[in-house]
């Protein structure tokens, strides 16, 4: 199922830890006329979101063809500081850049990470696999925690990509909360958007995150809520030694559900009310319709939670925008299909990097980027 979709634009108040978005042209680059998409059909290798989810999880790949990447840190606030692994070309400036965006306690290292690296370099792209704060065993780096609406980080990479290192064309992927993270990017930015971002990404986008926690408190994703939880508690114990005095450990006993830890450690730490507000303000469901550069959706029906509701919203379908790429199998973040002739079956990171790829057109045009202060929906 595709659809595409807009809406009515309306302002919405800062909130704390969100930033300004500065020092990008005010005119977009238009793309060439009537550029289009088609994806290609999903074959599923595997008929059960269970079975899509935990395959593509536990089977190790590999990506000969990838060169070595070179670790690069972004300053991102006064009191964090965030560490990609980065692909370049020779002559970075005159290739796309994609910066990869991972989901909830991954990192630049989880597979799909690699996966669509490794197509999109075969492709020419540079890429800029982004950890999120704390990630990557990253922890000393940061005062603080990470959220799913956190869009601070990857405008800053963003922002020093284009006026530091001169590239002028970039797209933005991720895949589940890094998805949502993309999309809401994309949607504070609004029609404000750099021209320098030419396509924005999201596979299996937790972007209604109230719904998605509900859906991850069924019992048959209890093994995905445990391990959810598993690792959001190491990671605090790895925190609090390594940054003492800022977290305490007391709740931790008391926390099963990823629910409990937001209420107990995302929210307060980030100024957010409780857990509610949070998924309230940080899901790009609340700016979505504001989107105004060329994205792609996909997601499936049998994603274990992540709910299809939310991507057959007006805000979503209404939008011309946005395409939104439903399937009936797939999983979350999986998408398998049979490997053929040297394609290895991962058909997400396929259409992504086809979709940026169609998208970066004109990206051998300089731009100039004179400072500028765009406001941020929060």
């Amino acid at each position: 199922m595709i659809s595409s979709n807009v809406g009515p634009a309306a302002g919405r108040p800062r909130h704390p830890g969100d930033n300004d978005y500065r020092g990008f042209a005010t005119s977009r680059i238009a793309l060439p006329d009537r550029v289009t998409f088609t994806q290609t059909e999903f074959r599923p290798r595997f008929g059960g979101g269970h079975i899509q989810t935990l395959y593509a999880w536990a089977r190790r790949r590999t990506f000969p063809r990838l060169p070595a990447p070179a670790a690069r840190y972004f300053d991102v606030a006064t009191d964090a500081r965030v560490l990609a692994h980065c692909h370049w070309h020779s002559r970075p400036q005159d290739h796309p850049t994609l910066i990869l965006l991972h989901g909830l306690e991954g990192s630049s290292l989880a597979h799909y990470m690699g996966g669509m690296a490794d197509k999109a370099w075969a492709r020419g792209w540079n890429v800029v696999r982004l950890n999120q704060r704390n990630c990557g065993d990253t922890e000393h780096l940061s005062h603080g925690l990470y959220h799913s609406g956190l869009t601070n980080d990857p405008l800053f990479v963003l922002r020093e990509l284009v006026m530091r290192d001169g590239i002028r064309a970039i797209a933005v992927a991720g895949y589940s909360l890094g998805g949502n993270l993309a999309l809401k990017l994309a949607g504070d930015l609004g029609p404000d958007a750099p021209p320098q971002l030419k396509a924005v990404c999201a596979v299996s986008p937790t972007m209604d995150l109230a719904i998605c926690v509900q859906a991850l408190e069924r019992k048959a994703n209890v093994a995905y809520q445990w391990n959810f939880v598993r690792r959001l508690k190491a990671r605090m114990r790895r925190k609090v030694a390594v940054v003492p005095g800022v977290f305490t450990l007391e709740a931790l006993p008391r926390i099963w559900t990823v629910r409990q830890f937001d209420e107990a450690y995302t929210a307060p730490h980030h100024g957010f009310r409780d857990a509610a507000d949070y998924y309230h303000r940080a899901s790009a469901m609340r700016v979505i319709e504001r989107i105004s550069v060329p994205t792609l959706i996909l997601t499936a029906e049998d994603d274990p939670f992540v709910p299809i509701e939310p991507f057959q919203h007006p805000s979503v379908t209404s939008n011309p925008n946005v395409t939104a790429v439903v399937t009936r199998h797939g999983g979350h973040c999986a998408f398998v299909e049979h490997a053929i002739d040297g394609y290895d079956g991962y058909w997400a990171e396929e259409q992504v990097v086809r979709f940026v790829t169609t998208h970066a057109g004109g990206s051998s045009a300089a731009s100039q980027t004179p400072a500028l202060s765009l406001p941020l929906r929060a």
